[in-house]
């Protein structure tokens, strides 16, 4: 079978495979289309934490059941061979400190597909057959988006946002996007924070942000002043993976408010301990997403709440892919999302 492999960082090649054995309470699947998530652009230039290459990337899986072995067929709820399913890419211990407190998506020993061990870009992957998440009514086309969107909605439960509250999402790529659909959901009244006058405008068009705020044509800090009466918002997610961007986050904070980092970079967060001090703010981080995620997403899809028009914006053969992951690299590009398509 074909896979697109991550050799080293600038360097993608398209390589022959095994085709993949299930072992104990694995199920084989048979990969469909795979998101581009912003980690396999930041593997490509080098900058992704935890990775090592070589690595067959993407996480981001619309796949079908392949093979239930029996073995796998007691883990195997809720779904059948032949099913077109999502699957939860963050493969836990289960015996870890953050395993045994519910937090299996911080797991100590945590194995992430394409970024510990082998990602979906290829025919083929086996995973443990806990891991497949069924995806009910999802459309094809929608499923590559399933984890995407969980990354968002893991933020938003992470900042526990009110019902009407101001909820700032500070840089509406596609986690910023999700983010927004996740307050949505909540029902906080979101205010969109990005330097690109297109992506805002999907945001409030589609994620149906309430308001919008560009950061390189206004003086940020004083535009959510005067959209909150000075009072600035009682949660803050940050989901821009800029370093810059993620301090300067700390300035549209409430007092008594929350900030969320969504978004992972591998420099040092620095901030003024006194203001820190004085709004007696709540800094989290946001990793991973879990299965009531998946599911909060896949429920809002089906139902037509979350749209997804327009989100995928680019697609490609695997062959194909391993052209374009420079160019998808480029804002000039439009990038939204990209997807790579098995034939």
């Amino acid at each position: 079978m074909k896979a697109l492999v991550m050799l080293k960082p600038g360097e993608v090649a398209i390589q022959e495979k095994a085709k993949p054995v299930p072992g104990e309470g694995e199920v084989l699947l048979k990969v469909l289309r795979v998101g581009v998530c912003g980690s396999d652009l930041h593997a490509y230039k080098g900058i992704m934490p935890f990775l090592t290459y070589p690595r067959v990337v993407g996480h981001e899986l619309a796949v079908e059941v392949a093979e239930i072995p029996p073995s796998a067929k007691a883990a195997a709820k809720g779904y059948k061979e032949g099913d077109r399913v999502a699957v939860l890419p963050y493969l836990a211990c289960g015996k870890c400190i953050a395993c045994r407190g519910g937090k299996p998506n911080c797991c100590v020993d945590l194995k992430v597909l394409g970024v510990h061990i082998e990602g979906g870009m290829q025919e083929y992957i086996t995973v443990p057959a806990g891991y497949v998440v069924p995806a009910g009514r999802v459309s094809l086309e929608d499923l590559p988006v399933v984890e995407c969107f969980s990354i968002g909605f893991h933020s938003v439960r992470r900042a526990n946002p009110r019902p009407g509250e101001a909820a700032v999402v500070v840089g509406v790529g596609p986690i910023g996007l999700g983010v927004i659909h996740g307050l949505k959901e909540r029902g906080a009244r979101v205010i969109a924070m990005d330097i690109n006058d297109k992506r805002l405008a999907y945001a409030k068009e589609v994620a149906k942000a309430d308001l919008l705020i560009n950061s390189k044509t206004a003086d940020p800090v004083k535009a959510l002043s005067d959209l909150t009466g000075g009072e600035n918002a009682p949660v803050v997610i940050d989901a821009t993976g800029v370093a810059a961007s993620m301090m300067k986050s700390f300035d549209f904070v409430s007092q008594g408010g929350t900030l969320v980092y969504a978004g992972l970079i591998t420099a040092d967060i620095t901030f003024a301990d006194a203001l820190f001090h004085r709004k007696e703010m709540s800094l989290l981080a946001s990793r991973n997403a879990t299965f009531e995620d998946f599911r909060n997403v896949i429920a809002g899809l089906e139902s037509g709440r979350i749209s997804t028009r327009g989100f995928v914006t680019h697609t490609a053969s695997l062959e194909k892919a391993a052209q374009d992951f420079p160019a998808w690299l480029k804002p000039e590009t439009g990038v939204i999302k990209a997807v790579v398509e098995m034939r």
